[in-house]
């Protein structure tokens, strides 16, 4: 999804979402920059179909494709699992001026999600592997109220769970071949009361950002604090 702003003076603006969701979760957003050249993708490691799911390679092309086609500066925000496709696609994108990882994985290379998550799934994981078909398997998150949505009002919540897609299992275990944040700068959001991905964990993987900032929220600030999370992404456009 894109919308052409004429006459902007910020940078375009690539939302890429996590695990589970898609270009949905953005809307309280994308309402919050009128003025902005905004782009969205789709994941192909998410879907309805477990015999169809693409893997990391597969996101990360859809991410490197989506930047290429920007015509002038973007900065990329990547929410969650996001920031693992993004971390590979991006290194080589001369369009790339900030990446901003929300509560994201920011690996290394030879990282995979599995493997920064400490190599073991979360208990909230339910992981359903296809033994008959090599590398497939999808995983489904269990009480995505309590993981995902702790301070999201609760319509909203349940509008999100039941939009929720299947995971690819494949897209967890893959290494990264390339680490964009190495040669681009980048920006790190930590949700503070976050039960998806540990705040402590994002305190470790933000040391790797140029800048650190904070926000009291679950893992999902999109649905439940749009306006305050707007604010930080503007202040990164300008900066």
């Amino acid at each position: 999804m894109g919308r052409n702003i004429i006459l902007s003076t910020f940078p375009s603006l690539l939302l890429v979402h996590g695990a589970w969701h898609g270009p949905w979760v953005w809307q309280s957003l994308v309402e919050r920059f009128p003025d902005i050249d905004i782009h969205t993708v789709a994941l192909p490691s998410v879907g309805n179909d477990p015999t169809a799911l693409g893997d990391l390679y597969d996101d990360a092309a859809v991410v490197k494709a989506a930047v290429a086609a920007i015509d002038g500066p973007v900065v990329v925000v990547a929410h969650s699992y996001g920031g693992a496709p993004v971390t590979e696609a991006l290194a080589a994108a001369d369009n790339v001026r900030r990446i901003v990882y929300l509560a994201a994985f920011q690996p290394d290379v030879g990282d995979s999600l599995f493997s920064t998550a400490g190599g073991v799934a979360p208990p909230w994981w339910e992981v359903h592997e296809q033994s008959d078909l090599k590398g497939k398997g999808h995983i489904v998150p269990a009480q995505p109220r309590e993981v995902f949505y702790g301070d999201v009002e609760p319509e909203i919540a349940e509008q999100a769970i039941a939009q929720l897609g299947l995971q690819s299992w494949a897209s967890t275990q893959q290494p990264l071949t390339e680490a964009a944040w190495r040669t681009i700068p980048s920006t790190y959001i930590i949700c503070e009361a976050d039960n998806a991905l540990p705040p402590f964990a994002q305190e470790l993987m933000s040391k790797r950002a140029e800048r650190v900032l904070r926000m009291n929220s679950s893992h999902s600030p999109f649905l439940s604090q749009p306006a305050e999370l707007a604010a930080l992404i503007r202040a990164e456009l300008s900066a």
